[in-house]
């Protein structure tokens, strides 16, 4: 895991990823491998659906990956048995498209290739189809208007490298495609089919060989707006092999099922081809297909409406396998689509009929998302996934045995943008992390009591916060009592929350009772759980002795307008809870508001007594940029300390509370002494400011065994200072200069003797890299380890904390979070030799 081996003395293992789906169309696909792929802001995120983990992230694309693709896909994962190496396409919003190989045997990923020829703009679908073991066939779709077609030739042994040619560019003008599917045609070897739609309503259709040169056959016209989704089914095996049928879907609300007929070949045409009679069923003649010397009839099958709103996807069941040998399949006629009407529907010919009906519904019951991007089968079709607006992931699975009953089950979840701030709450039992999308969210390990190992699983516990204003920063507050934190968002008051009943009793299970949230604490909480304004800034408390009375809806009952936000059920989990849930039950009540500053807060710290909060907040003036400190309990303003002239971007209180540091934009540092003189007063003074950087600083960390602190800037650099006879302070050292800005920072201490501890040092560029330090009269740094890429962010670290300040004796494992501004949250272990 470590960049060089000399030294490591440390390594370092990912415990946990949490990340939120980019929100776009054609960003998720389930593989025949059984793993999920999906774009989290520049990264290629990797999960498990059985596990509910984030596996891996692939860096790679310098811009927000917009979709992805397995090849072989769920369609092919028939034929996918025998292969020990998957693939992935991965296209950005830059035009870029990555291959990457995954080795099934030990789950190991490399970037194979990025594509030779980039689309000008974003890259909005990428479809593909294996024509035979070692053969696959892909198109890709963009903005700017082009569609390419591929031809890639994996290596059949191990260890061969893959061979990618462009098979044909087709230009379709001023009115993009969003949608592709790709097909073989049936009955005639050698021959494809390519159907294309976007803005222009019409379904294209060009047929191809094998050699590329794929010319325009003809157009569907019936849909009355965009086209959203295209799939093609395998040819359907019932009496007649020879048809394939396409199902589309439309932001008219509705689905429409083609049907592709072979009309037998050119020469003899009138012995083979005779008409149907006719039924319910009989279809709509519509326009011939040519390919070579075989063509097609195209008839619409069905129109199926069910759906309110825009479809933005359909796709066929994936085919299962008929026979021992797995030579042959069985294309299932059963179809899921999902829409921007909060729904995803099955749909399934009824048997005597053959009339297309809606068998089965899921996702309404759901006031969360806005709406769903799209909907996937899972390779045996036993369980469907959703991805919506609210960058999270919705899975149910098929757990009936003779009739269906569809059950939501676990999924990883997360930010869907720039993750702001952490913090661990004051036993490191659970982490609070801050987003740019509005949420405060807690991750927790839950303990699995039914494995006899000590194994635990990390998942999102609680959503404290949803509010509507970009959160910019966290503190929790330390010491007895309840649980509480201070957030900081886009606005000027800093807002208290406190743990509700429910949240304490769930943690109480999740961690098996061996915890911080005994029962004796418990008696004195006396509120449930909180329930979301209608503005969503303020959230108000449900009082546990009030839960029996229903309230009185006034007067609109019946309207479910988008202002009447369902009242929030809180409960004790026993297990993690679902999207479903977090979106709504597991709010915590605002206990205060923390009025002051003049502009929005950007940054809050909490000293390690739990007596004091201070905050800042964005400022371009010396007024505005004053410090505030913030009793715990009263919440009186105690202070305002003047030092800098720009936004203080960081603070943190020394170890002993006697010493608060702050960094800034204007490049300078300041230290204050704090003294608690009475009961609820506070004295304070400024013990030394300088310029430190020639940059922005954008962070500061204090030595948890002493008074020396570092500070990390734009300018590359990282310097350790040490206060001296608590009256100034001096330089002692500056780690050798990073590749990238550094903008987080955070020191733990490993051995007091020898005062020997690690400084965590996050970049601009993602990375990350720990520092050995050993402090004496002067200052000792080398190099302890550079985190794997693959471990690594792909933007901006926003902040880095260590779970406890000072390494356990017993221990040798620690445990270091991130997050940063690709919607990541991490978790490491951190493992001392």
């Amino acid at each position: 895991m470590s960049g060089n081996k000399e030294e490591s003395e440390v390594e370092v293992k990912s415990v946990f990823t949490g990340a939120g789906c980019n929100r776009v169309v054609n960003n998720v696909s389930w593989g025949a491998s059984d793993l999920v792929s999906f774009g989290s802001q520049n990264a290629v995120a990797i999960f498990c659906p059985k596990t509910a983990q984030i596996l891996t992230t692939l860096p790679g694309h310098k811009a927000s990956v917009n979709c992805t693709h397995w090849i072989p896909s769920t369609k092919f994962a028939f034929k996918a048995k025998q292969l020990d190496r998957h693939y992935l396409l991965s296209g950005d919003t830059d035009g870029a498209i990555i291959l990457w190989e995954l080795t099934l045997a030990d789950k190991k990923w490399r970037q194979v290739l990025q594509l030779p020829q980039s689309h000008k703009k974003g890259v909005t679908c990428i479809t593909g189809i294996m024509v035979s073991e070692t053969d696959a066939i892909f198109a890709s779709t963009s903005s700017d208007g082009t569609v390419y077609v591929w031809e890639l030739v994996l290596p059949s042994t191990a260890g061969g490298e893959c061979k990618l040619s462009c098979l044909e560019t087709l230009f379709v003008g001023s009115k993009p495609m969003v949608a592709l599917s790709l097909a073989e045609l049936p009955g005639n070897s050698g021959h494809m089919v390519l159907a294309m739609g976007g803005l222009d309503n019409k379904i294209h259709l060009y047929c191809g060989e094998r050699t590329g040169k794929f010319v325009h056959a003809c157009d569907l016209k019936a849909h009355t707006d965009w086209i959203r989704s295209l799939d093609f089914s395998l040819p359907i095996c019932n009496d007649e092999v020879n048809s394939i049928l396409l199902v589309s879907s439309s932001q008219d609300k509705g689905i429409r099922i083609w049907k592709m007929t072979l009309r037998g070949s050119l020469t003899n045409n009138q012995g083979t081809y005779r008409k149907e009679e006719i039924s319910l069923a009989s279809y709509i003649e519509g326009p011939v297909l040519v390919a070579g010397s075989s063509s097609y009839q195209i008839s619409l099958e069905s129109l199926l409406i069910g759906h309110e709103d825009w479809v933005y996807s359909v796709e066929w069941q994936p085919p299962s396998i008929t026979s021992v040998e797995e030579t042959t399949y069985h294309q299932p006629q059963s179809i899921l689509s999902a829409s921007m009407d909060k729904t995803m529907m099955i749909w399934q010919p009824e048997r005597k009929t053959g009339i297309w009906m809606n068998v089965v519904t899921v996702g309404e019951l759901s006031h969360s998302a806005l709406g769903f991007y799209g909907g996937h089968w899972s390779p045996d079709g036993n369980a469907i996934l959703a991805h919506g607006y609210g960058g999270a992931f919705h899975l149910w699975k098929n757990v009936g045995v003779d009739v269906d009953h569809w059950q939501p089950q676990k999924v990883p979840s997360g930010h869907f943008a720039a993750v702001t701030d952490i913090a661990w709450a004051r036993s490191g039992e659970y982490m609070v992390s801050v987003s740019l999308d509005q949420t405060t969210r807690i991750f927790a390990p839950w303990k699995n009591s039914a494995s006899l190992t000590d194994e635990e699983s990390w998942h999102e516990i609680a959503r404290p916060q949803i509010h509507g204003h970009d959160i910019n920063c966290v503190a929790i507050i330390q010491g007895k009592g309840n649980h509480r934190f201070v957030g900081g968002a886009d606005e000027k008051v800093a807002r208290v929350f406190e743990a509700p009943l429910s949240f304490l009793k769930t943690m109480n299970l999740a961690t098996c009772q061996k915890s911080s949230f005994p029962e004796n604490l418990q008696v004195d909480v006396q509120i449930l759980g909180a329930n979301m304004s209608a503005l969503g800034l303020s959230q108000k408390p449900i009082y546990v002795n009030t839960v029996q009375e229903t309230p009185e809806r006034n007067g609109n009952d019946g309207l479910d307008t988008l202002e009447s936000i369902p009242d929030a059920v809180p409960v004790v989990f026993t297990e993690p809870p679902i999207e479903d849930q977090l979106a709504y039950h597991t709010l915590w009540p605002e206990s205060h508001k923390l009025y002051g500053h003049g502009n929005e807060l950007f940054s809050l710290s909490c000293d390690h007594e739990g007596k004091l909060v201070a905050s800042s907040c964005k400022a371009q003036s010396a007024m505005v940029a004053e410090i505030w400190l913030w009793q715990v309990g009263s919440w009186k303003a105690v202070g305002r300390l003047q030092a800098h002239s720009l936004t203080v971007t960081q603070m943190e209180f020394s170890r002993d509370d006697s010493m608060l540091l702050a960094v800034s934009r204007d490049r300078q540092f300041s230290v204050f002494t704090i003294k608690r003189t009475g009961t609820d007063e506070v004295s304070y003074q400024l013990l030394a400011r300088q310029e430190a950087h020639k940059r922005i600083i954008w962070s500061c960390s204090w030595n948890p065994f002493g008074h020396q602190f570092a500070t990390g800037s734009r300018d590359k650099t990282v310097k350790i200072w040490a206060v001296e006879q608590d009256s100034s302070v001096k330089q002692m050292m500056t780690l050798p200069q990073f590749s990238s800005s550094v903008t987080a920072l955070s020191w733990v201490g490993i051995d007091r003797q020898s005062n020997h501890g690690l400084l965590a040092v996050g970049m601009e560029n993602g990375l990350i890299e720990l520092w050995s330090l050993t402090i004496n009269k002067s200052a000792a740094a080398n190099l302890a380890v550079r985190f794997d890429t693959s471990l690594c962010h792909v933007s901006s670290v926003n902040r880095l904390s260590w779970r406890n300040p000072e390494k356990s004796e017993e221990c040798r494992r620690m445990q270091l979070a991130s997050c940063g501004a690709d919607q990541c949250v991490r978790v490491f272990d951190v493992i001392t030799k």
